[in-house]
Protein backbone atom coordinates (compact mmCIF):
# COMPACT_ATOMS: atom_id res chain seq x y z
CA UNK A 1 0.00 0.00 0.00
CA UNK A 2 1.42 3.15 -0.86
CA UNK A 3 0.39 6.47 -1.56
CA UNK A 4 0.90 8.78 -4.97
CA UNK A 5 0.31 12.57 -5.60
CA UNK A 6 0.43 14.43 -8.69
CA UNK A 7 -0.06 18.22 -8.82
CA UNK A 8 -0.03 20.61 -11.94
CA UNK A 9 -0.09 24.59 -11.12
CA UNK A 10 -1.37 26.90 -13.93
CA UNK A 11 1.60 28.84 -13.07
CA UNK A 12 4.53 27.06 -14.24
CA UNK A 13 7.01 29.96 -12.92
CA UNK A 14 5.51 28.47 -9.47
CA UNK A 15 7.31 25.79 -7.76
CA UNK A 16 4.75 22.72 -6.95
CA UNK A 17 7.33 20.68 -4.79
CA UNK A 18 6.32 22.16 -1.00
CA UNK A 19 2.56 21.56 -1.73
CA UNK A 20 3.61 18.16 -3.32
CA UNK A 21 5.60 17.81 -0.21
CA UNK A 22 2.71 19.04 2.01
CA UNK A 23 0.55 16.48 0.38
CA UNK A 24 2.65 13.65 1.07
CA UNK A 25 2.46 14.85 4.54
CA UNK A 26 -1.06 13.53 4.70
CA UNK A 27 -0.67 10.73 3.08
CA UNK A 28 2.03 9.39 5.66
CA UNK A 29 -0.31 6.55 6.89
CA UNK A 30 0.06 4.82 3.52
CA UNK A 31 3.66 4.38 3.72
CA UNK A 32 6.85 4.91 6.20
CA UNK A 33 9.24 3.31 4.51
CA UNK A 34 10.25 5.65 1.45
CA UNK A 35 9.29 8.98 -0.03
CA UNK A 36 9.90 10.79 -3.24
CA UNK A 37 9.33 13.92 -5.76
CA UNK A 38 10.42 14.87 -9.22
CA UNK A 39 9.01 17.76 -10.70
CA UNK A 40 9.57 19.23 -14.05
CA UNK A 41 10.68 22.25 -15.02
CA UNK A 42 11.42 24.75 -17.74
CA UNK A 43 12.32 23.35 -21.29
CA UNK A 44 11.35 19.69 -19.53
CA UNK A 45 14.22 19.24 -17.15
CA UNK A 46 13.56 16.95 -14.34
CA UNK A 47 14.40 17.10 -10.59
CA UNK A 48 14.49 14.61 -8.36
CA UNK A 49 14.79 13.24 -4.50
CA UNK A 50 14.07 10.41 -3.17
CA UNK A 51 15.32 8.48 -0.33
CA UNK A 52 14.50 5.95 2.24
CA UNK A 53 12.70 7.37 5.71
CA UNK A 54 9.53 9.30 6.28
CA UNK A 55 8.36 13.29 4.55
CA UNK A 56 9.62 15.10 7.82
CA UNK A 57 12.85 13.62 7.05
CA UNK A 58 14.09 13.40 3.59
CA UNK A 59 12.37 16.99 3.06
CA UNK A 60 13.88 19.78 4.09
CA UNK A 61 14.13 23.46 3.04
CA UNK A 62 17.45 22.95 0.95
CA UNK A 63 16.21 19.29 -1.06
CA UNK A 64 12.74 21.32 -1.86
CA UNK A 65 14.43 24.22 -2.82
CA UNK A 66 16.21 22.27 -5.38
CA UNK A 67 12.78 20.67 -6.86
CA UNK A 68 12.32 23.44 -9.90
CA UNK A 69 8.83 23.41 -11.94
CA UNK A 70 5.00 24.02 -11.79
CA UNK A 71 4.31 20.32 -12.02
CA UNK A 72 5.13 17.23 -10.10
CA UNK A 73 4.71 13.43 -8.94
CA UNK A 74 5.12 12.29 -5.09
CA UNK A 75 4.83 9.04 -3.86
CA UNK A 76 5.33 7.50 -0.26
CA UNK A 77 5.98 4.03 -0.18
CA UNK A 78 5.11 0.74 2.15
CA UNK A 79 6.79 -2.22 -0.13
CA UNK A 80 5.32 -5.52 -0.68
CA UNK A 81 6.90 -6.41 -4.10
CA UNK A 82 10.44 -5.97 -4.26
CA UNK A 83 13.03 -4.70 -1.27
CA UNK A 84 13.43 -1.62 1.09
CA UNK A 85 16.39 -0.72 -1.26
CA UNK A 86 16.66 2.86 -1.08
CA UNK A 87 16.92 2.23 -5.16
CA UNK A 88 12.69 1.50 -4.94
CA UNK A 89 11.76 4.64 -3.72
CA UNK A 90 9.42 6.12 -5.93
CA UNK A 91 8.72 8.12 -8.36
CA UNK A 92 10.49 5.98 -11.22
CA UNK A 93 11.94 7.41 -13.87
CA UNK A 94 12.89 6.20 -17.85
CA UNK A 95 14.36 8.62 -20.11
CA UNK A 96 13.26 6.92 -22.93
CA UNK A 97 10.39 8.07 -25.16
CA UNK A 98 9.73 11.26 -23.95
CA UNK A 99 11.06 11.21 -20.27
CA UNK A 100 8.86 9.66 -18.33
CA UNK A 101 8.48 9.83 -14.33
CA UNK A 102 5.21 7.20 -12.99
CA UNK A 103 4.21 6.62 -8.94
CA UNK A 104 2.47 3.45 -8.35
CA UNK A 105 0.02 2.32 -5.40
CA UNK A 106 -0.58 -1.46 -6.02
CA UNK A 107 0.43 -4.76 -7.28
CA UNK A 108 0.93 -6.73 -10.19
CA UNK A 109 0.31 -10.56 -10.44
CA UNK A 110 1.76 -11.11 -13.83
CA UNK A 111 5.28 -9.93 -13.15
CA UNK A 112 7.05 -12.97 -14.24
CA UNK A 113 5.53 -12.91 -17.63
CA UNK A 114 5.93 -8.96 -18.30
CA UNK A 115 9.40 -9.59 -17.36
CA UNK A 116 10.11 -11.88 -19.87
CA UNK A 117 8.48 -9.77 -21.88
CA UNK A 118 10.99 -6.81 -21.35
CA UNK A 119 14.00 -8.65 -21.69
CA UNK A 120 12.84 -10.92 -24.78
CA UNK A 121 10.85 -8.53 -26.91
CA UNK A 122 10.98 -4.74 -25.69
CA UNK A 123 14.42 -5.29 -24.66
CA UNK A 124 14.20 -3.13 -22.10
CA UNK A 125 16.35 -3.42 -18.60
CA UNK A 126 14.73 -3.77 -15.46
CA UNK A 127 17.33 -2.36 -12.34
CA UNK A 128 15.15 -3.62 -9.39
CA UNK A 129 12.56 -6.04 -8.01
CA UNK A 130 10.26 -3.49 -8.07
CA UNK A 131 6.73 -3.78 -10.07
CA UNK A 132 6.23 -0.14 -10.02
CA UNK A 133 9.30 -0.12 -12.37
CA UNK A 134 8.00 -2.91 -14.28
CA UNK A 135 4.88 -1.05 -14.82
CA UNK A 136 6.37 1.96 -16.12
CA UNK A 137 8.43 0.26 -18.94
CA UNK A 138 5.53 -1.15 -20.19
CA UNK A 139 3.91 2.03 -20.15
CA UNK A 140 7.25 3.63 -22.12
CA UNK A 141 7.20 1.21 -24.55
CA UNK A 142 3.54 0.86 -25.44
CA UNK A 143 4.51 4.72 -25.96
CA UNK A 144 7.57 4.30 -28.02
CA UNK A 145 5.49 1.89 -30.32
CA UNK A 146 4.08 5.59 -32.00
CA UNK A 147 7.55 5.98 -33.58
CA UNK A 148 6.49 10.41 -33.30
CA UNK A 149 8.84 13.16 -32.55
CA UNK A 150 5.84 14.41 -30.42
CA UNK A 151 2.93 12.75 -29.04
CA UNK A 152 -0.49 13.89 -27.95
CA UNK A 153 -3.06 12.84 -25.90
CA UNK A 154 -4.31 9.86 -28.03
CA UNK A 155 -1.09 8.40 -28.41
CA UNK A 156 -1.21 8.56 -24.47
CA UNK A 157 -5.07 6.73 -23.98
CA UNK A 158 -3.80 4.15 -26.68
CA UNK A 159 -0.38 3.86 -24.60
CA UNK A 160 -2.66 2.88 -21.59
CA UNK A 161 -5.22 0.85 -23.30
CA UNK A 162 -2.40 -1.62 -24.17
CA UNK A 163 -0.38 -1.83 -20.72
CA UNK A 164 -4.63 -2.15 -18.78
CA UNK A 165 -4.40 -5.47 -21.75
CA UNK A 166 -1.24 -6.90 -20.60
CA UNK A 167 -0.92 -6.21 -16.85
CA UNK A 168 -2.74 -7.98 -14.47
CA UNK A 169 -3.38 -6.72 -11.10
CA UNK A 170 -3.87 -3.85 -8.48
CA UNK A 171 -2.68 -0.57 -9.96
CA UNK A 172 -3.04 2.96 -9.04
CA UNK A 173 -0.88 5.47 -10.48
CA UNK A 174 -0.08 8.91 -11.20
CA UNK A 175 2.29 9.95 -14.22
CA UNK A 176 4.28 12.54 -16.15
CA UNK A 177 5.99 12.99 -19.07
CA UNK A 178 8.50 15.81 -19.30
CA UNK A 179 6.90 19.30 -20.54
CA UNK A 180 3.56 17.60 -21.38
CA UNK A 181 1.64 17.33 -18.54
CA UNK A 182 0.53 15.04 -15.64
CA UNK A 183 -1.64 11.45 -15.99
CA UNK A 184 -3.71 9.11 -13.50
CA UNK A 185 -5.13 5.81 -14.54
CA UNK A 186 -6.31 3.08 -12.68
CA UNK A 187 -7.14 -0.81 -12.92
CA UNK A 188 -10.10 -2.09 -14.81
CA UNK A 189 -11.84 -3.27 -10.92
CA UNK A 190 -10.70 -0.56 -9.44
CA UNK A 191 -8.90 -2.22 -6.58
CA UNK A 192 -6.66 0.90 -5.57
CA UNK A 193 -8.14 4.51 -4.66
CA UNK A 194 -7.04 7.57 -7.00
CA UNK A 195 -8.65 10.93 -7.60
CA UNK A 196 -8.72 14.42 -8.82
CA UNK A 197 -9.53 17.95 -8.15
CA UNK A 198 -9.20 21.34 -9.29
CA UNK A 199 -8.33 24.59 -7.83
CA UNK A 200 -9.10 27.97 -9.26
CA UNK A 201 -5.73 29.94 -10.25
CA UNK A 202 -5.90 33.56 -11.53
CA UNK A 203 -7.40 32.89 -15.38
CA UNK A 204 -6.62 29.04 -14.91
CA UNK A 205 -7.06 26.01 -12.49
CA UNK A 206 -4.51 24.13 -10.88
CA UNK A 207 -4.96 20.29 -10.52
CA UNK A 208 -4.75 17.17 -8.36
CA UNK A 209 -4.58 13.66 -8.43
CA UNK A 210 -4.40 12.28 -5.10
CA UNK A 211 -4.52 8.53 -2.90
CA UNK A 212 -7.35 10.15 -0.93
CA UNK A 213 -9.76 13.28 -0.54
CA UNK A 214 -7.93 14.41 2.36
CA UNK A 215 -5.25 16.06 0.32
CA UNK A 216 -7.42 17.67 -2.00
CA UNK A 217 -9.32 19.59 1.30
CA UNK A 218 -6.39 20.61 3.04
CA UNK A 219 -5.25 22.64 -0.26
CA UNK A 220 -8.09 24.36 -1.05
CA UNK A 221 -9.06 22.20 -3.78
CA UNK A 222 -12.53 21.70 -4.93
CA UNK A 223 -14.87 18.84 -7.05
CA UNK A 224 -13.06 15.54 -6.17
CA UNK A 225 -13.88 12.97 -8.00
CA UNK A 226 -12.87 9.59 -8.18
CA UNK A 227 -10.96 8.13 -11.53
CA UNK A 228 -12.96 5.66 -12.49
CA UNK A 229 -11.88 1.73 -13.07
CA UNK A 230 -10.18 1.56 -16.60
CA UNK A 231 -10.33 4.68 -16.72
CA UNK A 232 -6.94 7.11 -18.16
CA UNK A 233 -7.15 11.08 -17.21
CA UNK A 234 -4.40 13.16 -18.97
CA UNK A 235 -4.06 16.77 -17.84
CA UNK A 236 -2.27 19.45 -19.24
CA UNK A 237 -2.33 23.39 -19.29
CA UNK A 238 -4.31 23.28 -22.42
CA UNK A 239 -7.17 21.26 -20.55
CA UNK A 240 -8.37 17.79 -19.52
CA UNK A 241 -8.55 14.52 -21.14
CA UNK A 242 -10.89 11.35 -19.78
CA UNK A 243 -11.41 8.13 -21.54
CA UNK A 244 -12.56 4.51 -20.37
CA UNK A 245 -8.88 3.15 -22.17
CA UNK A 246 -9.65 -0.93 -19.72
CA UNK A 247 -11.73 -3.17 -21.12
CA UNK A 248 -15.09 -3.75 -19.00
CA UNK A 249 -14.79 -5.67 -15.83
CA UNK A 250 -16.20 -6.03 -11.87
CA UNK A 251 -15.86 -2.88 -9.97
CA UNK A 252 -14.20 -4.30 -6.90
CA UNK A 253 -12.88 -1.82 -4.43
CA UNK A 254 -10.56 -3.12 -1.70
CA UNK A 255 -12.62 -3.11 1.72
CA UNK A 256 -9.95 -2.83 3.94
CA UNK A 257 -9.13 0.59 2.46
CA UNK A 258 -12.13 1.45 4.62
CA UNK A 259 -11.09 -1.27 7.68
CA UNK A 260 -7.80 0.24 8.16
CA UNK A 261 -5.80 1.96 5.25
CA UNK A 262 -7.50 5.04 4.81
CA UNK A 263 -7.61 8.21 7.27
CA UNK A 264 -11.02 8.43 8.28
CA UNK A 265 -12.12 12.26 6.87
CA UNK A 266 -11.02 11.05 3.36
CA UNK A 267 -13.95 9.84 1.43
CA UNK A 268 -13.24 6.94 -1.34
CA UNK A 269 -15.24 5.91 -4.23
CA UNK A 270 -18.24 8.13 -3.26
CA UNK A 271 -18.06 6.94 0.54
CA UNK A 272 -17.22 8.77 3.54
CA UNK A 273 -14.66 6.33 5.50
CA UNK A 274 -15.86 7.65 8.63
CA UNK A 275 -19.54 6.95 8.31
CA UNK A 276 -18.29 3.93 7.19
CA UNK A 277 -16.68 2.84 10.38
CA UNK A 278 -19.19 4.31 12.35
CA UNK A 279 -22.05 1.36 10.31
CA UNK A 280 -19.70 -1.15 10.92
CA UNK A 281 -19.08 -0.25 14.67
CA UNK A 282 -23.12 -0.50 14.90
CA UNK A 283 -23.03 -3.73 13.19
CA UNK A 284 -20.80 -5.32 15.39
CA UNK A 285 -22.84 -4.18 18.24
CA UNK A 286 -25.30 -6.47 17.47
CA UNK A 287 -22.86 -9.33 16.85
CA UNK A 288 -21.25 -8.53 20.31
CA UNK A 289 -24.67 -8.32 22.13
CA UNK A 290 -25.91 -11.67 20.62
CA UNK A 291 -22.41 -13.34 21.61
CA UNK A 292 -21.88 -11.98 25.03
CA UNK A 293 -25.79 -13.17 26.07
CA UNK A 294 -24.54 -16.68 25.12
CA UNK A 295 -21.68 -16.79 26.87
CA UNK A 296 -23.05 -15.38 29.55
CA UNK A 297 -20.68 -12.83 29.87
CA UNK A 298 -20.99 -8.96 31.26
CA UNK A 299 -18.59 -6.18 30.58
CA UNK A 300 -17.82 -3.24 31.92
CA UNK A 301 -15.81 -1.01 29.56
CA UNK A 302 -15.30 -0.25 25.84
CA UNK A 303 -11.88 0.34 24.73
CA UNK A 304 -10.50 1.19 21.13
CA UNK A 305 -7.08 0.22 19.77
CA UNK A 306 -5.46 3.73 19.16
CA UNK A 307 -6.79 4.88 16.36
CA UNK A 308 -8.95 3.63 13.51
CA UNK A 309 -10.84 1.36 15.82
CA UNK A 310 -11.86 4.92 17.86
CA UNK A 311 -15.14 5.83 15.05
CA UNK A 312 -16.53 2.56 15.31
CA UNK A 313 -15.57 1.38 19.02
CA UNK A 314 -17.67 4.65 19.94
CA UNK A 315 -20.46 3.71 18.20
CA UNK A 316 -20.66 0.23 19.57
CA UNK A 317 -20.35 1.58 22.91
CA UNK A 318 -23.27 3.76 22.46
CA UNK A 319 -25.10 1.37 20.98
CA UNK A 320 -24.68 -1.48 23.57
CA UNK A 321 -25.08 1.58 26.52
CA UNK A 322 -21.63 0.73 28.02
CA UNK A 323 -19.13 3.04 28.67
CA UNK A 324 -16.56 4.08 26.69
CA UNK A 325 -12.83 5.12 27.73
CA UNK A 326 -9.73 5.52 26.53
CA UNK A 327 -7.50 3.33 28.35
CA UNK A 328 -4.71 3.61 25.87
CA UNK A 329 -2.43 6.50 25.91
CA UNK A 330 -0.56 6.50 22.48
CA UNK A 331 3.17 7.74 22.11
CA UNK A 332 2.15 9.61 18.35
CA UNK A 333 6.01 9.61 17.67
CA UNK A 334 6.22 6.09 16.61
CA UNK A 335 4.82 4.95 13.37
CA UNK A 336 1.67 2.59 11.95
CA UNK A 337 3.31 -0.94 13.06
CA UNK A 338 1.08 -3.01 10.55
CA UNK A 339 3.18 -0.91 8.24
CA UNK A 340 6.63 -1.85 9.51
CA UNK A 341 8.73 -4.54 8.10
CA UNK A 342 9.26 -7.72 10.11
CA UNK A 343 7.53 -9.41 12.55
CA UNK A 344 10.15 -8.45 15.57
CA UNK A 345 9.98 -4.70 14.67
CA UNK A 346 6.06 -4.63 15.08
CA UNK A 347 6.24 -6.64 18.20
CA UNK A 348 9.14 -4.05 19.67
CA UNK A 349 7.17 -1.01 18.88
CA UNK A 350 3.73 -2.17 20.39
CA UNK A 351 4.86 -1.22 23.52
CA UNK A 352 7.18 1.67 23.22
CA UNK A 353 3.85 2.99 20.89
CA UNK A 354 0.67 2.21 23.33
CA UNK A 355 0.64 2.14 26.97
CA UNK A 356 -2.28 1.44 29.65
CA UNK A 357 -3.55 3.31 31.88
CA UNK A 358 -4.29 0.54 35.02
CA UNK A 359 -7.28 3.18 36.04
CA UNK A 360 -9.46 1.85 32.97
CA UNK A 361 -8.85 -1.54 33.29
CA UNK A 362 -8.46 -2.50 36.58
CA UNK A 363 -10.83 -5.53 38.01
CA UNK A 364 -12.89 -4.90 35.00
CA UNK A 365 -14.56 -7.05 32.14
CA UNK A 366 -12.64 -5.01 29.41
CA UNK A 367 -14.01 -5.02 25.58
CA UNK A 368 -11.04 -3.90 23.44
CA UNK A 369 -12.42 -2.77 20.08
CA UNK A 370 -9.88 -3.38 16.97
CA UNK A 371 -10.14 -2.63 13.41
CA UNK A 372 -8.74 -5.95 12.67
CA UNK A 373 -6.51 -8.84 13.51
CA UNK A 374 -3.83 -9.69 11.09
CA UNK A 375 -0.67 -11.42 12.39
CA UNK A 376 -1.90 -10.82 15.83
CA UNK A 377 1.43 -9.61 16.72
CA UNK A 378 -0.65 -6.35 18.05
CA UNK A 379 -2.75 -8.08 19.55
CA UNK A 380 -1.37 -10.41 21.85
CA UNK A 381 0.80 -7.86 23.27
CA UNK A 382 -2.10 -5.14 23.98
CA UNK A 383 -3.79 -8.36 25.54
CA UNK A 384 -1.11 -8.80 27.78
CA UNK A 385 -0.68 -5.09 28.77
CA UNK A 386 -4.37 -5.32 29.78
CA UNK A 387 -3.68 -8.26 31.91
CA UNK A 388 -0.78 -6.58 33.37
CA UNK A 389 -2.58 -3.73 34.92
CA UNK A 390 -5.30 -5.68 36.53
CA UNK A 391 -7.94 -6.65 33.44
CA UNK A 392 -10.09 -9.48 34.65
CA UNK A 393 -11.03 -10.54 31.27
CA UNK A 394 -10.54 -8.87 27.97
CA UNK A 395 -12.43 -10.03 25.37
CA UNK A 396 -11.52 -8.47 21.57
CA UNK A 397 -14.05 -7.50 18.93
CA UNK A 398 -12.73 -6.87 15.52
CA UNK A 399 -14.51 -4.90 12.97
CA UNK A 400 -13.22 -7.19 10.49
CA UNK A 401 -13.59 -11.19 9.92
CA UNK A 402 -10.83 -13.31 10.19
CA UNK A 403 -8.26 -12.71 7.70
CA UNK A 404 -7.02 -16.39 6.45
CA UNK A 405 -5.80 -15.28 3.43
CA UNK A 406 -2.87 -13.76 1.38
CA UNK A 407 -3.42 -10.53 0.15
CA UNK A 408 -1.84 -9.89 -3.57
CA UNK A 409 -2.74 -6.69 -4.51
CA UNK A 410 -0.38 -4.35 -2.37
CA UNK A 411 -1.10 -4.90 0.78
CA UNK A 412 1.32 -6.49 3.10
CA UNK A 413 -0.21 -9.84 3.86
CA UNK A 414 1.57 -12.24 2.08
CA UNK A 415 2.01 -15.63 3.75
CA UNK A 416 -0.68 -17.48 5.29
CA UNK A 417 0.94 -18.62 7.61
CA UNK A 418 1.94 -15.75 9.24
CA UNK A 419 -1.87 -14.47 9.98
CA UNK A 420 -2.94 -15.94 13.09
CA UNK A 421 -6.62 -17.00 11.79
CA UNK A 422 -5.20 -18.51 9.05
CA UNK A 423 -6.35 -22.45 9.67
CA UNK A 424 -7.94 -21.94 13.24
CA UNK A 425 -11.00 -21.95 14.26
CA UNK A 426 -12.78 -18.72 16.21
CA UNK A 427 -11.47 -20.15 19.95
CA UNK A 428 -8.00 -21.38 18.71
CA UNK A 429 -7.35 -17.51 17.66
CA UNK A 430 -8.51 -16.59 20.90
CA UNK A 431 -6.05 -18.90 22.48
CA UNK A 432 -3.10 -17.53 20.47
CA UNK A 433 -3.39 -14.30 21.19
CA UNK A 434 -4.49 -14.60 24.65
CA UNK A 435 -7.66 -13.18 24.46
CA UNK A 436 -10.66 -14.88 26.83
CA UNK A 437 -13.07 -14.59 23.83
CA UNK A 438 -12.47 -12.68 20.35
CA UNK A 439 -16.06 -11.68 18.60
CA UNK A 440 -15.45 -11.18 14.55
CA UNK A 441 -17.89 -8.86 12.61
CA UNK A 442 -19.43 -10.79 9.89
CA UNK A 443 -18.34 -10.39 6.31
CA UNK A 444 -21.98 -9.93 4.64
CA UNK A 445 -22.49 -6.99 7.95
CA UNK A 446 -18.61 -5.30 6.85
CA UNK A 447 -19.96 -5.01 3.10
CA UNK A 448 -23.05 -3.51 4.00
CA UNK A 449 -21.62 -1.42 6.71
CA UNK A 450 -19.44 0.53 3.43
CA UNK A 451 -22.16 -0.43 0.43
CA UNK A 452 -25.17 1.35 2.41
CA UNK A 453 -23.43 4.62 1.48
CA UNK A 454 -22.83 3.96 -2.18
CA UNK A 455 -24.94 1.34 -3.66
CA UNK A 456 -23.44 1.30 -7.07
CA UNK A 457 -20.84 -0.71 -5.85
CA UNK A 458 -21.38 -4.21 -6.54
CA UNK A 459 -19.11 -6.15 -4.58
CA UNK A 460 -15.99 -5.52 -2.83
CA UNK A 461 -11.98 -7.08 -2.92
CA UNK A 462 -12.42 -9.67 0.07
CA UNK A 463 -9.89 -11.73 -0.89
CA UNK A 464 -8.01 -11.61 2.31
CA UNK A 465 -11.65 -12.92 3.69
CA UNK A 466 -12.76 -15.27 1.76
CA UNK A 467 -9.58 -16.28 -0.62
CA UNK A 468 -11.28 -15.14 -4.23
CA UNK A 469 -9.08 -13.05 -6.07
CA UNK A 470 -11.28 -10.94 -8.14
CA UNK A 471 -8.83 -10.50 -11.04
CA UNK A 472 -8.49 -14.60 -11.44
CA UNK A 473 -5.03 -15.65 -11.97
CA UNK A 474 -3.81 -16.26 -8.54
CA UNK A 475 -3.93 -20.27 -8.22
CA UNK A 476 -1.80 -22.24 -5.31
CA UNK A 477 1.15 -22.07 -7.17
CA UNK A 478 1.08 -18.20 -6.99
CA UNK A 479 0.80 -18.22 -3.74
CA UNK A 480 3.09 -20.44 -2.84
CA UNK A 481 6.10 -18.29 -4.81
CA UNK A 482 4.36 -15.24 -3.20
CA UNK A 483 5.11 -16.94 0.21
CA UNK A 484 8.48 -17.99 -0.65
CA UNK A 485 10.11 -14.86 -1.43
CA UNK A 486 7.64 -11.85 0.64
CA UNK A 487 7.31 -13.67 3.95
CA UNK A 488 8.60 -11.55 7.53
CA UNK A 489 11.35 -14.15 7.71
CA UNK A 490 12.69 -13.44 4.31
CA UNK A 491 12.23 -9.71 4.45
CA UNK A 492 14.05 -9.87 7.84
CA UNK A 493 17.07 -11.83 5.78
CA UNK A 494 17.18 -9.18 3.62
CA UNK A 495 16.90 -5.70 6.09
CA UNK A 496 19.14 -7.43 8.21
CA UNK A 497 21.79 -6.81 5.64
CA UNK A 498 22.18 -10.07 3.61
CA UNK A 499 24.21 -9.42 0.56
CA UNK A 500 22.51 -8.57 -2.95
CA UNK A 501 24.84 -11.59 -4.60
CA UNK A 502 23.81 -13.98 -1.87
CA UNK A 503 19.84 -13.59 -2.90
CA UNK A 504 20.90 -14.03 -6.67
CA UNK A 505 23.07 -17.05 -5.97
CA UNK A 506 22.63 -20.22 -8.24
CA UNK A 507 20.00 -18.65 -10.27
CA UNK A 508 19.68 -18.81 -14.07
CA UNK A 509 17.09 -16.64 -14.69
CA UNK A 510 16.52 -13.46 -17.33
CA UNK A 511 18.64 -11.14 -16.36
CA UNK A 512 18.84 -12.71 -12.88
CA UNK A 513 15.13 -12.92 -12.42
CA UNK A 514 14.10 -16.59 -11.19
CA UNK A 515 10.52 -17.90 -10.91
CA UNK A 516 8.13 -15.11 -10.57
CA UNK A 517 10.27 -12.68 -8.71
CA UNK A 518 12.95 -11.11 -9.30
CA UNK A 519 15.44 -10.82 -8.02
CA UNK A 520 17.43 -7.30 -7.36
CA UNK A 521 20.72 -6.53 -9.39
CA UNK A 522 21.01 -2.74 -8.42
CA UNK A 523 23.73 -0.59 -10.02
CA UNK A 524 26.15 0.18 -7.31
CA UNK A 525 27.80 2.64 -8.51
CA UNK A 526 24.50 4.64 -9.03
CA UNK A 527 21.30 3.31 -7.31
CA UNK A 528 19.14 6.48 -9.13
CA UNK A 529 20.18 5.34 -12.43
CA UNK A 530 19.47 7.97 -15.31
CA UNK A 531 18.12 11.02 -13.00
CA UNK A 532 20.08 12.91 -10.29
CA UNK A 533 19.17 12.53 -6.87
CA UNK A 534 19.11 15.76 -4.72
CA UNK A 535 18.43 14.20 -1.33
CA UNK A 536 21.09 14.70 1.35
CA UNK A 537 23.40 16.67 -0.74
CA UNK A 538 24.20 20.35 1.09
Amino acid sequence: MCGILGLLLHDPAVDAATEICEGLSLLQHRGQDACGIVTCGPKGRLYQCKANGMVRDVFDDKAIAKLIGGMGVGHVRYPTAGSSNHAEAQPFYVNSPYGIVLAHNGNLIDSASLLQFMDATAHRHINTSSDSELLLNIFADNLQQTGKFRINEEDIFTAIGGLMKQCRGAYACVAMIAGFGIIAFRDPNGIRPVGMASRRANAGKDWLFASESIVADAGGFSDWQDVKPGEAVIITRSGVSRRIVGEPATFAPDIFEYVYFARPDSVLNGVSVYRSRMAMGDALAEEVRKVLSEENITVDVVIPVPDTSRVAALNLAQKLQLPYREGFIKNRYVGRTFIMPGQQMRRKNVRKKLNAMALEFADKNVLLVDDSIVRGTTSKEIIQMAKDVGAKKVIVASCAPPIRYSNVYGIDMPSRLELVAHGRRTEEIADAIGADLIIFQKLTDLIASVRQFNPNIETFDCSVFTGEYVTGGVDEAYLASVESLRADHVKSKVLGGGSRESEGKGTNGINGYHGNEPVVTVNRADDTVGLHNTWNIS
